[in-house]
């Protein structure tokens, strides 16, 4: 059997509020068992003592008077007899009487240590008088009492003492199944709890009523889980903001931007990575620092210095400070940065940190730069452009007035450019262009500007001239730099410029019309055969208006159908039948009248113009032919020349396609002459141009051949059908010996490679009769007709039926 007291200590260490409450309850049950004991014990004995009391005054009662007789009489004996009665009584155990006055009778003995009462009984006779006769004292013994008293104190002591003892049992159980295991169990679930297991509620095993308010176990039982679901929403709300925080972090970290934050001392305490490869400092190398140690944005620390303390100001007062830093990278190398800086706050607004975040702008900042140099110069040749030309002649004028000086301008334009261009490809005129420049440029002095327009003119501003005549012999010095020929594609080419020139102030004030009237001077040089010079007039300016009235008319053609054909016909040189026609646009003007195409067509192809009347000339040569085939049964085929710029335009194809559907016109009828020049540019654009041309049936013919610089060889790469031979070499057949054999050479070339001969410009018999015999195939010229409308084309056709082909 465990021993009793093990039990107490192993309730004491698992349960110590349960061996708490039965201490508690045993010290004051017994407390209580005490003093209910004693009072019970007290108020026991004081009954018994009080039946003392009571028989002793019975006593008084009873055997007073007879005592009182007895002595009065003197009857010892029977004072006798009578104190023994009284002596007999229980609990008496001595009686003294004392006779006065000095006598004495003592009866019994009083035990030794016994608790004892006395009670005195006067002794009287009364007759007439009362005499005082003597005093009897009763002693009584207690010594029952408290054997009484001893026994009662045990029993009940002993009964109250094992009630104290069930009873606390009984609460200790109670306590126990009521509430000990329960705070046991909410022990072991706060003991487990943690923040990976917050999912499992609390629960007690025990019954709950409705209808009824929760005990304090309850109440704490809520309470415990209301903490786990505060728990949970606190772990939850700790992820998300640990998630935002993490996230935070590596945004910042990640950043484009580089990020440094400082204290509230404007002392560094972190940087992130962006920052670390943007300039080459690691963290632990500027701890501490103040961001104006990495800046270093000139070798004078005071501007530094001046710059920072503004920035604090700045950041201080306005709340932010942004805008561009020429910082230090860890190297020593400078770059450009764009940089905000703005301070962190606390709850109350002071701030306790400041964010300085920073990009990389060093190419963005070139690319400003490029863009302000492609702003002002020209990207091929490097000179100024147009926009910083006009603003160094607004200076240059302002610099005349302030010296009283003179400002020549220049303009120049390339002779034939466009040729070389058309004939040699653009690569090539880029190279022309190029050395143009600097030719330019090293016939001018130091502080002459020249500038290119666009294309292929230049201007020149020449200031503080002494006398106009200084600017033409700058002129000349030019035309000799240009005498020189250019090497292009490992060929020589010979190329000129013509220079208009004017004065300030002598020609114009105004910075606007000086370039009019440099401008129309340079169209005046080109008329006096080109490679010249020529200082503006007056009267320059009533050409220029009449160029750009003439301009102003020619957009207006083709609205108000001012444009038309004439047509020349193409005769079979063996048989004299008609063939074909040529197609040859004239422009009828009401205030104009008819301008000869060498009059508009060259300020059509500079202005543009020519594609959109390119293609109505397409157009307008189908819708002849088809109508002509419909109404006569001639089945003849209309030849259209070509510009090489409507030839590049990216919608030549389509047009062509476009007029042939719309006409409904096999292609075959369709001839296009296409100049010699667009075949030295020999690109696969131009290759998939002639090739889908071919593809739908077209024509294709070699226009002005012999004039261009071209080798013969090109004619086996692309699909042509027939070349003319340019009309300067048939008119000198007859009279010049190297015209017939570079003539009879054409036509033996163009037949060894399939093409049929076109011979052009035929005015004569002579010359018809030379073709016929070489084998030239087919012939145009005014030994036919000259090239007349339409209507008078086809007049011209019923009056020559021997020439007309079935």
């Amino acid at each position: 059997m465990s021993n009793p007291f093990s039990k107490l200590w192993h309730l004491r260490e698992t349960s110590p509020l349960s061996f708490r409450m039965l201490g508690y309850i045993l010290v004051c049950s017994s407390l209580f068992t005490l003093f209910a004991t004693g009072f019970q014990v007290y108020i026991d004995y004081r009954k018994d003592v009080s039946l003392v009391d009571q028989r002793m005054k019975l006593i008084e009662t009873s055997y007073q008077s007879s005592l009182a007789r007895s002595l009065w009489s003197l009857d010892q004996k029977l004072l006798k007899v009578q104190m023994q009665g009284i002596l007999n009584l229980p609990d008496i155990v001595h009686l003294h009487l004392r006779i006065y006055p000095d006598s004495e009778i003592s009866m019994g003995e009083i035990p030794p240590e016994i608790p004892t009462i006395e009670h005195k009984i006067m002794l009287q006779h009364s007759s007439d008088d009362v005499y005082d006769l003597g005093e009897l004292t009763i002693t009584a013994s207690l010594e029952e009492i408290y054997k009484l008293l001893r026994q009662r104190i045990f029993l009940i002591l002993t009964t109250q003492a094992f009630k104290t003892f069930f009873i606390s049992v009984l609460i200790l159980w109670i306590f126990q199944y009521l509430v000990t295991r329960h705070l046991s169990r909410m022990a072991n679930y706060a003991r487990s709890l943690n923040i990976n297991e917050l999912g499992t509620e609390l629960t007690l095993e025990r019954k709950t009523h409705s209808g009824q308010p929760p005990d304090e176990l309850q109440r704490v039982t809520d309470a415990i889980n209301e903490m786990r679901v505060t728990l949970l929403n606190d772990v939850e709300k700790q992820k998300n903001d640990a998630a935002e925080i993490r996230r935070l972090s590596m945004a910042i970290e990640q950043s484009p931007s580089s990020v440094l934050i400082c204290d509230h001392r404007w002392r560094i305490t972190y940087a992130n990575h962006k920052f670390g490869q943007m300039t080459g400092h690691s963290l632990k190398n500027i701890l501490g620092k103040h961001p104006k140690e990495l800046t270093h944005i000139s070798p004078d620390e005071t501007q530094n210095e001046q710059l920072w303390n503004n920035i604090e100001i700045q950041v201080e007062r306005a709340g932010i400070w942004q805008g561009e830093m020429h910082s230090t990278r860890h190297g020593g190398e400078k770059f450009w940065e764009q940089v905000v800086i703005t301070p962190i706050r606390d709850n109350e607004g002071n701030p306790t940190q400041f964010l300085i975040l920073g990009e990389d702008i060093s190419v963005r900042k070139r690319y400003e730069q490029q863009l302000l140099r492609q702003a002002n110069y020209d990207l091929l040749t490097g000179l100024p452009n147009r926009m910083l030309a006009l603003d160094r002649l607004k200076l240059a004028l302002a610099q005349s007035r302030r010296d009283n000086s003179k400002v020549g301008l220049m303009f120049l334009d390339l002779d034939n450019f466009k040729h070389i261009n058309d004939t040699m490809g653009h690569d090539a005129g880029d190279s022309l262009l190029i050395e143009a420049s600097r030719r330019i440029a090293s016939a001018l002095r130091g502080n002459s500007t020249v500038a290119r327009l666009g294309g292929d003119e230049f201007l020149i501003i020449l200031p503080s001239l002494e006398e106009p005549e200084d600017s033409e012999v700058v002129a000349q010095r030019i035309l000799e730099a240009f005498a020189v020929p250019y090497m292009l594609n490992n060929q020589e080419v010979f190329i000129s410029t013509s220079i208009g020139i004017t004065i300030y102030p002598t020609d114009s004030e105004s910075s606007s019309t000086l370039l009019q009237q440099a401008d129309a001077a340079m169209y005046q040089a080109k008329n006096k055969g080109k490679s010249a010079f020529h200082r503006f007039t007056p009267d320059l300016n009533q050409q220029s208006r009449e160029r750009l009235k003439l301009e102003t008319q020619l957009r207006k053609a083709l609205e108000q159908n001012e444009l038309l054909l004439y047509y020349q016909p193409i005769i079979e040189t063996a048989t004299g039948k008609l063939e074909g026609a040529e197609a040859l646009i004239r422009w009828d003007n009401p205030l104009l009248g008819l301008v000869a195409p060498d009059k508009f067509i060259p300020l059509a192809e500079e202005t543009g113009l020519i594609t959109s009347i390119g293609e109505w000339v397409i157009h307008k040569a189908c819708e002849d032919a088809k109508r002509w085939h419909q109404e006569t049964g001639w089945k003849l085929t209309i030849a259209v020349n070509v510009s090489p710029r409507q030839f590049r335009d990216i919608k030549f194809v389509e047009s062509v396609r476009h007029a042939l559907l719309s006409n409904d016109l096999g292609g075959e009828y369709l001839e296009l002459e296409i100049t010699e020049r667009l075949l030295l540019d020999d690109s696969i654009e131009t290759y998939e141009i002639l090739n889908q041309l071919d593809q739908m049936g077209v024509k294709l013919s070699v226009d002005d051949f012999g004039t261009g610089y071209s080798a013969l060889s090109y004619l086996k790469s692309y699909p042509f059908d027939s070349l003319k031979i340019d009309r300067s070499f048939v008119k000198d057949v007859i009279t010049e010996t190297e015209d017939a054999a570079l003539v009879s050479a054409i036509i033996t070339m163009a037949h060894s490679l399939g093409l049929k001969v076109i011979g052009e410009g035929v005015e004569t018999a002579e010359q018809l009769a030379f073709l016929r015999k070489k084998g030239c195939d087919y012939a145009q010229g005014f030994f036919y007709n000259r090239p007349v409308p339409e209507q008078e084309f086809l007049e011209w056709i019923q009056t020559h039926k021997h020439a007309v082909v079935s």
